[in-house]
């Protein structure tokens, strides 16, 4: 008899959720270690590098990545002919991408501080992290493919090597400074991210020569161009999205500290509350949602291939499941967040004003677990445009608070916009996915499948 094998979305969600959470562990007492060592003013300087990081990543990697672990998802529910394509396809693209990318923010890292960041300080900075976005090009590639293939464990451990690489880097290279006589400066933060990425990398390669499912020959992958077509269908649209979106993004990451200057702070004190809000409270915020986005991630590949074969009953049972069970824990996190916000900023980052973020934005994270999640369901349905528009609008409103409401009544108006934009996020994409529900009934299962 043939031993009952375990359901990919539950081997694969749960680990992923335990290299998340472990992760989320080092990450989170890294941050703390990090508030400490720097203070809030240098961790506001740090979190200015993310729109940076974040629009290479969309240009780069994250379109591919989502369109590989899509397309590979597909052809193994329905022809099972070489997998390994769409993966070798999406390195031919990314890489180069990428690495003119590195020359860009490399060379021209004085104007990128000065007139976008508008904080000389982060030039050296992103000298340094312009040297991660090629190798996070890799390894997002390989992890399109395992996700794909529903190998969750891969990725998981060269996540899980690349959080620990990080945190060692720092904490060597601070304690060197420190014997020497020397303060660290905040760019031994930036050195250990592009590090840990490094070695992520080298996993994530060696990875490919462990997995069993690569018995064929890479070189007769790469023959064939038949690829490139589905896969720039998925990955442009996906990769002009994200850069649009992150380019709005980058646009309030800039705001904020120049709007709460006209509220009436000096620099200093604008980008010590911007650090709280993003390096402190945030990743709190963020620390439950490690289940949800290993949800989301096995979620995709899953709806991929349940829609590929036309069951459409299944795409409906994995929603209205992923719907109850997140929006659940989304109410039980607000509870504790808001019950124990206060005591959580004071005793874990020695700051009231963190504990004042996080009690408010707890009442968040219902619509922000959902969200996660709904976006991977309504990804894996081929509905990348709604999904485009519907965060545009998210994004617009919570824009709209930064330039109206911040200067008015400082980083509350923030925290109230985030609540707006999160909530109506929500809406739209459960009206998004009940619609395309409600039309899938009335239409024929073969309708869907793909041909």
């Amino acid at each position: 008899m043939k031993k009952k094998s375990h359901h990919p979305l539950i081997m694969g969600t749960l680990i992923l959720t335990v290299t998340g959470l472990l992760s989320r562990v080092i990450g989170f007492f890294y941050r703390i270690y990090l508030s400490r060592l720097f203070g809030e003013e240098g961790m506001g300087i740090y979190q200015l590098l993310n729109p940076v990081l974040s629009l290479a990543f969309s240009l780069t990697a994250a379109g591919y990545q989502t369109a590989i672990s899509k397309l590979v998802a597909e052809r193994a529910a329905t022809d099972r002919s070489h997998p390994l394509q769409p993966m070798f396809a999406g390195l031919s693209i990314s890489i180069p991408l990428s690495l003119l990318c590195n020359g860009v923010i490399y060379l021209f890292a004085d104007p990128i501080a000065c007139n976008l960041l508008g904080e000389p300080r982060t030039a050296s900075m992103l000298r340094i992290l312009s040297f991660s976005i090629p190798l996070s090009a890799v390894h997002s590639c390989i992890n399109g493919y395992f996700y794909g293939i529903k190998k969750a464990g891969y990725p998981a451990a060269a996540q899980l090597v690349e959080q620990v690489v990080r945190v060692a880097s720092v904490y060597l290279v601070s304690g060197y400074c420190f014997s020497i006589g020397r303060e660290p400066a905040i760019g031994v933060a930036v050195l250990g991210l592009t590090v840990g990425e490094f070695f992520s990398m080298l996993v994530s390669i060696g990875s490919m020569a462990l997995c069993r499912e690569n018995a064929v020959s890479p070189l007769h992958n790469l023959r064939s161009c038949t690829v490139y077509r589905p896969l720039m269908q998925m990955a442009l649209p996906l990769t002009a999205n994200r850069i649009v979106l992150n380019l709005l993004q980058s646009v309030e990451s800039v705001s904020i500290p120049a709007r709460l200057r006209m509220y009436g702070y000096d620099n200093a004190t604008a980008l010590s509350v911007y650090g709280v809000l993003t390096g402190m409270a945030m990743p709190l915020i963020f620390f439950p949602n490690a289940l949800t986005n290993s949800v989301a991630v096995m979620l995709l590949p899953i709806i991929s291939e349940s829609y590929a074969l036309g069951d459409i009953g299944k795409v409906r049972s994995a929603a209205l499941r992923t719907v109850k069970y997140c929006g659940a824990m989304g109410f039980v996190c607000m509870l504790g967040f808001v019950l124990l916000g206060r005591w959580a900023g004071s005793f874990l980052f020695d700051s009231a004003l963190a504990g004042h973020f996080i009690t408010t934005l707890g009442f968040v994270c219902p619509f922000l677990y959902l969200d996660t999640t709904l976006s991977s369901i309504l990804q894996g349905l081929g509905m990348a445009g709604h999904i485009f528009v519907m965060n545009v609008f998210s994004l617009l409103i919570r824009l709209g608070f930064v330039f109206l409401a911040v200067p008015a009544y400082g980083i509350t108006g923030y925290l109230w916009g985030i609540l707006a934009s999160q909530l109506a996020q929500t809406i739209l994409y459960l009206l998004c996915l009940r619609r395309f529900l409600r039309k899938a009934v009335r239409q024929p299962a073969g309708d869907y499948a793909v041909r």
